[in-house]
Parts: C-alpha cells; sequence; structure tokens
C-alpha cells in the first residue's frame, strides 16, 4: 500500500528536523566538554607539575591526531606546516598561561573569565581589520568584564588573584590565536585536520622543551599517575580537544556558522554550572551576580556580533584550550 502523499511530503522534512537535533545535541556535547575541562584540568595540576601535565596531553593529543591523519591518508603540506607552526606557538601560550591559572583559581573563575574571549575577539577584529561592530556590542563587553570583576574579587579589589589575572591574559592571547587562524588559513590552500596536528605537534614540543629545561621531569610524572589521573588525561585528550574537532568539521557543513557559534558560545554556563556541581566552587551573592553578568554579556555579546559577522572559511576550526 502506498504511502499517502501528505506523510511522503513531511518525510523530508522530519528527517531533515532530526539531523537538526542531532547536530545541535552534538555541539551542545562540545560545550559541555569544553566547561568541565577546566574542572578536570585543575584536578590533574593539583596531582603533578603544571608543564608535566601539558607534556604529556599535548603530546598524547598529537599522537591520536597524527594517527588520523595516516588513516585518513592526508598529506601535510608547506603552507599548513609554516601557519600551524605559527599558530602553534601562540596555542602554547594560551595553553600556558591558562593551565597555570587554573592552578591559582577556581574551575569556575576560570571558566568564565576565558569566556572573554567571546567578545575580546571581535574588538580585536575590529583594530586589525577596520571592521564596524553593532553599537551596543561594547555595552555587552563592558557588562561581561564587571561581572568578571565581581565573580573574582566579590567586591573586595585586592581578592583579584594572580590565577585569575593569569586566565584574563590567556582569554586575550586567545583571541590573538582565534584572529591569527581566521587571517592565516581563511581562503588559503589549508586542510583543517593536518593544520590541527601541526599546531598540537608545535605545542608538544614546546612543553616538552620546557619541561626538560625546568627539570619537571615527564617520566617521573606519568609513572606517579593513577587510574584517576589517567582517565582525567585521556578526557581531556580525547573528550576535550579530538572529538569537539571532529564535530566541528561536520557541524559546519550541516548547520549554520551562528548556530554553531552560539551553541559552543554556552560553554561558560557549562563551566559554571560543573565548577560550582562538581569542583565544589562556593560563591557568595555578589560572586553569582557577577557570574549572571559574565553569561548575559557575552552571549549577548555573541549574539550582536554575528549579526556583523563576515563570512568565513568553513574550513578555519575553533581550537579549545
Amino acid at each position: 500500500m502506498s504511502q499517502p502523499l501528505s506523510e511522503t511530503m513531511q518525510s523530508p522534512a522530519r528527517s531533515k528536523q532530526g539531523r537538526s537535533l542531532t547536530v545541535d545535541l552534538l555541539l551542545m556535547l562540545v560545550a559541555i566538554a569544553w566547561g568541565s575541562t577546566y574542572w578536570v584540568a585543575k584536578e590533574l595540576v593539583e596531582g603533578g607539575s603544571v608543564l608535566a601535565v601539558l607534556a604529556v596531553r599535548m603530546p598524547m593529543t598529537a599522537l591520536i591526531l597524527g594517527a588520523i591523519v595516516l588513516i585518513a591518508r592526508k598529506r601535510i603540506g608547506r603552507r599548513d606546516l609554516s601557519v600551524g607552526v605559527i599558530l602553534g606557538l601562540i596555542l602554547s601560550t594560551v595553553f600556558f598561561f591558562e593551565t597555570f591559572g587554573i592552578a591559582e583559581t577556581s574551575a569556575t573563575n576560570a571558566g568564565l573569565i576565558i569566556s572573554l574571549t567571546i567578545v575580546i575577539t571581535p574588538v580585536l577584529e575590529t583594530i586589525v581589520g577596520k571592521r564596524r561592530l553593532h553599537r551596543l556590542f561594547y555595552a555587552a563587553a563592558l557588562l561581561a568584564v564587571a561581572g568578571v570583576y565581581f565573580l573574582a574579587t566579590e567586591g573586595v579589589p585586592t581578592a583579584f588573584g594572580l590565577g585569575d589575572g593569569l586566565i584574563l591574559v590567556a582569554a586575550v592571547v586567545r583571541a590573538i590565536h582565534v584572529v591569527s587562524m581566521h587571517r592565516l588559513s581563511s581562503g588559503k590552500d589549508v586542510d583543517s585536520l593536518s593544520l590541527t596536528l601541526v599546531q598540537m605537534s608545535t605545542c608538544g614540543i614546546v612543553f616538552l622543551a620546557l619541561a626538560t629545561f625546568t627539570g619537571d621531569a615527564v617520566g617521573p610524572y606519568i609513572r606517579s599517575m593513577d587510574s584517576a589521573a589517567i582517565l582525567q588525561m585521556l578526557y581531556l585528550v580525547i573528550a576535550c580537544t579530538v572529538f569537539p574537532f571532529f564535530i566541528q568539521m561536520w557541524a559546519v557543513r550541516k548547520t549554520s556558522p551562528t548556530r554553531v557559534s552560539l551553541l559552543l558560545g554556552t560553554e561558560p554556563v557549562w563551566a559554571a554550572v560543573i565548577g560550582i556541581t562538581f569542583a565544589g566552587d562556593v560563591l557568595g551573592p555578589i560572586g553569582i551576580g557577577g557570574v549572571l553578568l559574565v553569561l548575559f554579556g557575552t552571549l549577548w555579546g555573541q549574539r550582536l556580533e554575528t549579526k556583523t559577522e563576515e563570512p568565513r572559511d568553513s574550513d578555519t576550526v575553533k581550537t579549545s584550550t
């Protein structure tokens, strides 16, 4: 018996709606994974040297990506290599400041302060590319900055700690990385997977060198890792780096870049929820007000920024820290 015409006409729409829901759910999982990064990273650095942790995490990520490149039979081109090394050095700086910052502040503070990248990046793009932003964008950015102040200090200026300052520096450098990645790779003959591999390999070399130079031996740290630390490390490498990379590459071809951006922009929400729920971070009334200001300011700013966003190369994918 043939299917009714009305049902036949609805099937493609239902199928498209189902695919859209799948994309949204996977992107939300990426945002949750990124939000949990700060809690998991803090657990790891409390059990070992920051440089030793990074000297294990980055090479592991590079090795997994390298295996995928071999399986996919990708070739690393000359431009992939030259652009990837530059971006990798910038990304190494982000990881350096961010991870040392995580060691000195709470997971909630780290996740929310780093989210200022969302409002710093468009401002930097405006300065570099002479691009005009929505007139209300700066109000959103101001709200986000005010929220960070109240979150980190509870209204007491002297309470803004070293860790908070390091995370703030990481947010600025992360914005530089995003702008640099767009300018160096957009419209160029570069492959996202190869470019990410070169970046992570560069980070791995940098942190192995730093750990060796400072005497933070990687071998003893690896031998000291218990089962919990191993699982946490694997989670950071696979769930927070490799998995998001492929989901972004797939999702950006299934939905709009604006939708991808807005869903991934919920990262600071999950950082706050996970920090308070699992990491045991305690916030006073002023700190809670700061969290709300950061979330409102960054999400509002992101929505405003997408209204003036220039077309971007769909092959340029964000690398989360």
